[in-house]
């Protein structure tokens, strides 16, 4: 008894494993084909100028703010120098850092006529002429490309000279 239950068991486990070798399920053939690589559809079209328009509402924030944003550097700069620290590598960060946010300003201005336009999208940030927003969509590229080489990493050794300047001008007694 005991052998005739092995071997039904090992028939079972073989016939198991024959048929977990062979697919259960069926082809089914895809109704479009998928787009090319590269292809700009609807929806990522759409995605494109949702990011677009979100980076231009945080370079919004610097712009038209700028006097202000500018001031609370320069705030941070003068008290370290009243208190005796040499400031003059953050000073020629900040001024390169704010000669560049002066020059990159018409092309931010420049961005506002193509999003209040928003050709081939509607209100919603839906596609409606696919031509019209792809030249759209490009347009908008290349000026925020015109936007950062014209900033040309000001900001970020802005971000390296505070970094450093920290660094030197660490308290004694601070653990790392």
């Amino acid at each position: 008894m005991k052998n005739m239950f092995k071997k039904t068991i090992l028939a079972a486990l073989a016939t198991a494993l024959v048929f977990a070798a062979f697919p259960v399920t069926t082809a089914f053939a895809a109704k479009d084909p998928p787009p090319a690589s590269g292809e700009l559809t609807t929806e990522r079209l759409e995605r494109i100028w949702a990011r677009q328009l979100r980076r231009y509402e945080r370079l919004g924030k610097v712009f038209n703010d700028m006097d202000a944003h500018i001031a609370r550097f320069q705030a941070g700069i003068d008290k370290a120098a009243e208190n005796g620290k040499d400031v003059s590598s953050l000073q020629a960060a900040l001024d390169a850092y704010e000669s560049a946010l002066k020059a990159a300003q018409p092309a931010y201005d420049s961005i506002n006529g193509i999003v209040s336009s928003h050709q081939g999208f509607d209100e919603n940030g839906k596609v409606t002429n696919a031509e019209k927003a792809k030249s759209t969509v490009r347009e908008m590229r290349a000026k925020m490309q015109e936007i950062k080489s014209s900033m040309d990493s000001t900001f970020k050794a802005l971000r390296e000279a505070m970094k450093a300047f920290r660094e030197a001008n660490k308290p004694a007694g601070e653990l790392k």
